[in-house]
């Protein structure tokens, strides 16, 4: 019997092995047959986990079936097969230091300035647990780091997206991450954000008042309610990319999650390689062969054209007056010229 094969019958016999606990087992009864593999473990008393932790258990390869390895939860159990679910180990929930480079702006006994690339998570969390930007502090920072602010993200007070890239600070001492935080919020900063939407939105200067909360819906996305926290975002066309895209610079007033992108894809102007929010334009909307062609390459843009482009504010310890600028990252760069060489060739067809 293949362990994947997904099609079980009935489950005679079910032993458990769980972290720090001896193995325990189950007989089904006839009654039993067809169940679903993860329903039918959830409902056993030997077994103290949810059916959604059952679920991820099954997926991540923790349970096998008279040896082979089953991932599928939805599969039916299976007449006098011999099942096996074990438990990985608990991950150490502290961070620990991590050799990767920093690009750094600006450095002293207080706070750290610095580059964020995309693709990095900025602390750990299920599923990124090592290789953020935490795990980088504590190496670069050493001890002075440990616990500021928590252990799980020690130094961070503010946060930019996995995908997002540019400029962002965190603090190295428990005071400086007081006033830091204080900072925030009370909007005492100056955050802009350059990004490349989809479409050329009418109004080249506008405000987006619109207050923001937890979708009832996906408790994963943000969205527009009207019991949300107050969300204020500024924005102004910077260049117009005809008919495909625009880059528009972001001043935020408030910072609320996913803030920029929310608002943007409410108003019809989602981000360029936004999977959750971006709404890419359509096929349909092209006025002709070459614009459609040059729409498809611009789909596969890999992350949120989002970039933290400026950083100001008030030393809160020294009260010097700080303001960074990052530059457009490579790939946004790579982007713009995508854009361009399509406008080129659309007008070049058009002749």
């Amino acid at each position: 019997m293949s362990g994947n094969s997904g099609n079980f019958d009935d489950l005679s016999l079910l032993s458990v092995t769980m972290e720090q606990s001896d193995p325990s087992s189950l007989i089904a009864t006839p009654e039993d047959g067809g169940t679903r593999l993860d329903r039918f473990l959830a409902q056993a008393s030997e077994i103290d986990l949810s059916r959604t932790r059952i679920k991820a258990l099954i997926q991540d390869g923790h349970l096998t079936c008279n040896g082979a390895r089953v991932t599928d939860p939805s599969a039916s159990v299976k007449s006098e097969a011999h099942y096996e679910l074990t438990l990985p180990p608990v991950a150490d929930p502290t961070p620990q230091p991590e050799n990767i480079p920093l690009d750094i702006y600006f450095e002293d006994d207080h706070l750290i300035v610095l580059e964020k690339p995309a693709g990095m998570v900025v602390h750990p969390a299920p599923g990124s647990y090592d290789g953020t930007l935490v795990n980088a502090l504590l190496y670069h920072c050493g001890e002075s780091l440990s616990g500021i602010g928590g252990v799980a993200r020690p130094g961070i007070v503010h946060r930019l997206d996995k995908d997002t890239s540019g400029v962002m600070m965190a603090a190295k001492t428990e005071k400086a991450h007081v006033k830091l935080s204080k900072l925030f919020a009370k909007h005492n900063l100056t955050r802009r954000y350059h990004t490349l939407v989809w479409g050329l939105p009418p109004e080249r200067v506008g405000t987006i008042d619109a207050p923001i909360a937890r979708s009832r819906h996906d408790r994963k996305k943000m969205a527009i309610l009207e019991n949300g926290k107050e969300a204020i975002t500024h924005y102004q066309t910077l260049r117009d990319l005809p008919p495909f895209a625009a880059l528009l610079e972001c001043t935020l007033e408030t910072g609320r999650t996913h803030q920029i992108r929310v608002h943007l894809s409410a108003m019809g102007y989602g981000i360029i390689g936004d999977g959750v929010y971006g709404h890419p334009l359509r096929s349909a909307q092209m006025p002709d062969q070459a614009s459609r062609d040059v729409l498809a390459g611009l789909r596969g843009f890999e992350r949120q054209a989002l970039h933290a482009a400026h950083l100001g504010f008030i030393h809160p310890i020294t009260k010097e007056e700080l303001a960074f600028d990052s530059p457009m990252p490579d790939d946004m760069t790579r982007l713009v010229q995508q854009i361009e060489a399509g406008i080129a060739k659309r007008a070049g067809s058009i002749r």
